[in-house]
Protein backbone atom coordinates (compact mmCIF):
# COMPACT_ATOMS: atom_id res chain seq x y z
CA UNK A 1 0.00 0.00 0.00
CA UNK A 2 3.12 2.62 1.06
CA UNK A 3 4.84 1.75 -2.15
CA UNK A 4 1.28 2.14 -4.59
CA UNK A 5 0.56 5.73 -2.45
CA UNK A 6 4.90 6.93 -2.98
CA UNK A 7 3.92 6.10 -6.99
CA UNK A 8 0.48 8.45 -6.74
CA UNK A 9 2.17 11.03 -5.40
CA UNK A 10 5.14 11.06 -7.73
CA UNK A 11 2.57 10.96 -10.84
CA UNK A 12 0.02 13.36 -9.75
CA UNK A 13 1.79 15.62 -7.39
CA UNK A 14 5.95 15.63 -7.95
CA UNK A 15 6.48 15.34 -11.70
CA UNK A 16 3.49 18.27 -12.56
CA UNK A 17 5.58 19.91 -9.87
CA UNK A 18 8.47 20.06 -11.58
CA UNK A 19 7.39 20.64 -14.85
CA UNK A 20 5.72 23.16 -13.90
CA UNK A 21 8.83 24.72 -12.27
CA UNK A 22 10.72 24.24 -15.64
CA UNK A 23 7.92 26.11 -17.48
CA UNK A 24 8.44 28.85 -15.32
CA UNK A 25 12.22 28.90 -16.55
CA UNK A 26 11.23 28.84 -19.46
CA UNK A 27 9.02 32.12 -19.47
CA UNK A 28 11.66 33.85 -17.50
CA UNK A 29 14.59 33.28 -20.38
CA UNK A 30 12.26 34.68 -22.58
CA UNK A 31 11.33 31.01 -24.69
CA UNK A 32 7.49 31.58 -24.74
CA UNK A 33 6.70 28.88 -27.38
CA UNK A 34 8.68 26.33 -24.47
CA UNK A 35 7.09 27.52 -21.59
CA UNK A 36 3.70 27.39 -23.37
CA UNK A 37 4.47 23.60 -24.42
CA UNK A 38 5.41 22.91 -21.41
CA UNK A 39 2.53 23.94 -19.23
CA UNK A 40 0.32 22.17 -21.88
CA UNK A 41 2.16 18.98 -20.84
CA UNK A 42 1.59 19.56 -16.77
CA UNK A 43 -2.07 18.74 -17.36
CA UNK A 44 -4.54 20.30 -14.96
CA UNK A 45 -2.10 21.08 -12.01
CA UNK A 46 -2.89 24.41 -10.79
CA UNK A 47 -3.12 26.90 -13.16
CA UNK A 48 -1.00 25.29 -16.13
CA UNK A 49 -3.72 25.24 -18.76
CA UNK A 50 -4.64 28.47 -18.82
CA UNK A 51 -1.13 29.43 -18.73
CA UNK A 52 -0.56 27.24 -21.56
CA UNK A 53 -3.40 29.52 -23.41
CA UNK A 54 -1.83 32.44 -22.37
CA UNK A 55 1.62 32.19 -23.63
CA UNK A 56 0.15 30.56 -26.88
CA UNK A 57 -1.51 33.56 -27.68
CA UNK A 58 1.88 35.10 -26.70
CA UNK A 59 3.33 33.19 -29.52
CA UNK A 60 1.09 33.83 -31.71
CA UNK A 61 1.06 37.65 -31.41
CA UNK A 62 4.75 37.44 -32.21
CA UNK A 63 4.47 34.73 -35.10
CA UNK A 64 7.45 32.81 -35.71
CA UNK A 65 9.62 31.75 -38.65
CA UNK A 66 11.83 28.65 -39.32
CA UNK A 67 14.58 28.35 -41.35
CA UNK A 68 15.53 24.88 -43.27
CA UNK A 69 18.60 24.03 -45.57
CA UNK A 70 17.01 26.32 -48.52
CA UNK A 71 13.81 27.21 -46.93
CA UNK A 72 11.80 29.63 -44.83
CA UNK A 73 8.83 29.23 -43.11
CA UNK A 74 6.46 32.05 -41.42
CA UNK A 75 3.87 31.47 -38.94
CA UNK A 76 1.24 34.20 -39.48
CA UNK A 77 -0.69 35.41 -36.00
CA UNK A 78 -3.96 34.31 -37.79
CA UNK A 79 -2.89 30.86 -37.37
CA UNK A 80 -1.90 30.31 -41.92
CA UNK A 81 1.59 29.57 -42.91
CA UNK A 82 3.95 31.45 -45.57
CA UNK A 83 6.93 29.81 -46.83
CA UNK A 84 9.79 31.01 -49.41
CA UNK A 85 12.74 29.03 -51.20
CA UNK A 86 16.28 29.33 -53.04
CA UNK A 87 14.96 28.68 -56.34
CA UNK A 88 18.13 27.83 -57.92
CA UNK A 89 18.64 24.62 -60.31
CA UNK A 90 20.24 22.14 -58.30
CA UNK A 91 17.21 22.22 -55.49
CA UNK A 92 14.67 19.96 -55.57
CA UNK A 93 11.40 20.94 -55.01
CA UNK A 94 9.48 18.51 -52.96
CA UNK A 95 6.24 20.22 -51.83
CA UNK A 96 8.11 21.78 -48.90
CA UNK A 97 6.67 25.27 -49.10
CA UNK A 98 3.10 23.82 -50.40
CA UNK A 99 1.64 25.27 -46.88
CA UNK A 100 -0.86 27.73 -48.01
CA UNK A 101 -3.73 25.66 -47.39
CA UNK A 102 -3.07 24.94 -43.64
CA UNK A 103 -4.85 26.55 -41.11
CA UNK A 104 -5.13 26.20 -37.12
CA UNK A 105 -1.13 25.95 -36.71
CA UNK A 106 0.33 27.32 -33.68
CA UNK A 107 4.09 26.14 -34.24
CA UNK A 108 6.22 25.41 -37.48
CA UNK A 109 9.64 23.48 -38.28
CA UNK A 110 11.63 23.54 -41.49
CA UNK A 111 14.08 20.59 -42.12
CA UNK A 112 16.22 19.77 -44.73
CA UNK A 113 13.45 19.71 -47.53
CA UNK A 114 10.17 19.12 -45.62
CA UNK A 115 8.08 21.33 -43.50
CA UNK A 116 6.06 20.65 -40.53
CA UNK A 117 2.65 22.19 -38.63
CA UNK A 118 1.71 21.79 -35.28
CA UNK A 119 -2.08 22.16 -35.24
CA UNK A 120 -4.38 23.82 -32.17
CA UNK A 121 -5.97 20.40 -31.48
CA UNK A 122 -2.25 18.71 -31.18
CA UNK A 123 -2.20 16.82 -34.19
CA UNK A 124 0.04 17.29 -37.00
CA UNK A 125 0.71 18.01 -40.55
CA UNK A 126 3.44 17.56 -42.79
CA UNK A 127 4.79 18.05 -46.45
CA UNK A 128 8.01 17.78 -48.52
CA UNK A 129 10.65 14.98 -49.18
CA UNK A 130 8.97 11.89 -47.90
CA UNK A 131 11.95 9.81 -48.97
CA UNK A 132 12.43 8.25 -45.30
CA UNK A 133 9.05 8.66 -43.91
CA UNK A 134 9.59 12.23 -41.84
CA UNK A 135 6.27 13.42 -43.14
CA UNK A 136 4.36 10.26 -42.04
CA UNK A 137 3.34 12.25 -39.00
CA UNK A 138 -0.54 11.86 -39.51
CA UNK A 139 -1.27 9.69 -36.73
CA UNK A 140 0.23 11.33 -34.21
CA UNK A 141 -1.90 13.08 -31.55
CA UNK A 142 -1.66 15.35 -28.13
CA UNK A 143 1.82 17.28 -29.72
CA UNK A 144 2.88 20.18 -27.80
CA UNK A 145 5.55 20.80 -29.78
CA UNK A 146 7.24 19.86 -33.11
CA UNK A 147 11.21 19.73 -34.56
CA UNK A 148 12.33 19.02 -38.31
CA UNK A 149 15.53 17.90 -38.70
CA UNK A 150 17.91 16.61 -41.89
CA UNK A 151 15.31 14.00 -42.55
CA UNK A 152 13.58 12.87 -39.37
CA UNK A 153 10.89 14.84 -37.41
CA UNK A 154 10.04 14.66 -33.63
CA UNK A 155 7.59 15.15 -31.97
CA UNK A 156 6.62 15.91 -28.16
CA UNK A 157 3.72 14.86 -26.45
CA UNK A 158 1.35 16.14 -23.81
CA UNK A 159 2.94 13.47 -21.02
CA UNK A 160 6.30 14.58 -21.72
CA UNK A 161 7.10 11.31 -23.57
CA UNK A 162 8.64 11.74 -27.94
CA UNK A 163 7.36 10.18 -31.31
CA UNK A 164 9.79 10.38 -34.18
CA UNK A 165 9.87 9.35 -37.70
CA UNK A 166 12.18 9.43 -40.59
CA UNK A 167 15.69 8.47 -41.60
CA UNK A 168 16.95 6.04 -38.31
CA UNK A 169 20.27 5.42 -39.71
CA UNK A 170 22.60 6.94 -36.57
CA UNK A 171 19.44 6.07 -34.21
CA UNK A 172 18.28 9.41 -34.40
CA UNK A 173 14.57 8.19 -33.80
CA UNK A 174 15.01 6.05 -30.58
CA UNK A 175 13.65 8.58 -28.38
CA UNK A 176 10.69 6.07 -27.66
CA UNK A 177 12.33 4.92 -24.04
CA UNK A 178 12.14 8.91 -23.44
CA UNK A 179 9.93 10.23 -20.51
CA UNK A 180 9.71 13.50 -18.43
CA UNK A 181 10.81 15.87 -21.91
CA UNK A 182 9.63 19.50 -22.13
CA UNK A 183 11.76 20.38 -25.33
CA UNK A 184 12.95 18.79 -28.01
CA UNK A 185 15.31 19.90 -30.74
CA UNK A 186 16.35 17.98 -34.04
CA UNK A 187 19.15 18.02 -35.93
CA UNK A 188 21.53 17.28 -39.07
CA UNK A 189 21.13 13.39 -37.39
CA UNK A 190 20.73 13.41 -34.14
CA UNK A 191 18.17 14.22 -31.47
CA UNK A 192 18.10 16.59 -28.01
CA UNK A 193 15.76 16.26 -25.12
CA UNK A 194 15.62 18.51 -22.34
CA UNK A 195 14.16 17.43 -19.28
CA UNK A 196 11.89 18.81 -16.50
CA UNK A 197 14.76 18.29 -14.32
CA UNK A 198 17.15 20.26 -16.67
CA UNK A 199 19.32 17.69 -17.61
CA UNK A 200 19.77 16.85 -21.57
CA UNK A 201 19.67 13.82 -22.58
CA UNK A 202 20.24 12.93 -26.86
CA UNK A 203 20.05 10.09 -29.29
CA UNK A 204 22.11 10.09 -32.76
CA UNK A 205 25.39 10.65 -34.87
CA UNK A 206 27.94 11.53 -32.26
CA UNK A 207 31.18 10.99 -34.92
CA UNK A 208 31.72 15.04 -32.86
CA UNK A 209 30.67 14.67 -29.49
CA UNK A 210 27.50 16.37 -30.37
CA UNK A 211 25.47 14.14 -28.16
CA UNK A 212 28.06 14.31 -25.02
CA UNK A 213 25.34 16.34 -22.74
CA UNK A 214 25.43 13.57 -19.96
CA UNK A 215 27.00 16.39 -17.43
CA UNK A 216 24.59 19.27 -18.55
CA UNK A 217 21.97 21.10 -15.49
CA UNK A 218 20.08 23.90 -15.02
CA UNK A 219 19.15 23.78 -18.89
CA UNK A 220 16.64 26.25 -19.98
CA UNK A 221 16.42 25.53 -23.38
CA UNK A 222 18.45 23.75 -26.00
CA UNK A 223 19.03 23.32 -30.06
CA UNK A 224 21.07 21.15 -32.05
CA UNK A 225 22.54 22.05 -35.04
CA UNK A 226 24.65 19.93 -38.11
CA UNK A 227 27.57 18.86 -36.09
CA UNK A 228 26.82 20.29 -33.01
CA UNK A 229 24.01 20.91 -29.73
CA UNK A 230 24.20 24.30 -27.73
CA UNK A 231 21.81 24.38 -24.24
CA UNK A 232 21.05 27.92 -22.62
CA UNK A 233 21.40 27.60 -18.70
CA UNK A 234 19.18 29.29 -16.35
CA UNK A 235 21.44 31.92 -15.43
CA UNK A 236 22.20 32.85 -19.09
CA UNK A 237 25.27 30.93 -20.11
CA UNK A 238 25.70 28.73 -22.38
CA UNK A 239 26.97 25.86 -23.18
CA UNK A 240 28.02 23.70 -25.95
CA UNK A 241 29.59 20.23 -27.83
CA UNK A 242 30.60 19.15 -31.08
CA UNK A 243 32.07 20.55 -33.62
CA UNK A 244 34.25 23.33 -33.42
Amino acid sequence: MLIITAIIVVTKVIIPASRYKAAEKLYAAGDYHGAATTFASVGNYKDAKERSYDYWDNVAQRASASAGSCHTVGLKANSTVVATKYTGEQILNYGQCDVSEWTDIVAVSAGDSHTVGLKADGTVVAVGNNEYSQCDVWGWTDIVAISAGFEHTVGLKADGTVVAVGNNEYSQCDVWGWTDIVAISAGWNHTVGLKADGTVVTAGYNEYGQCDVSGWKDIVAVSAGCYYTVGLKADGTVVAVGYN
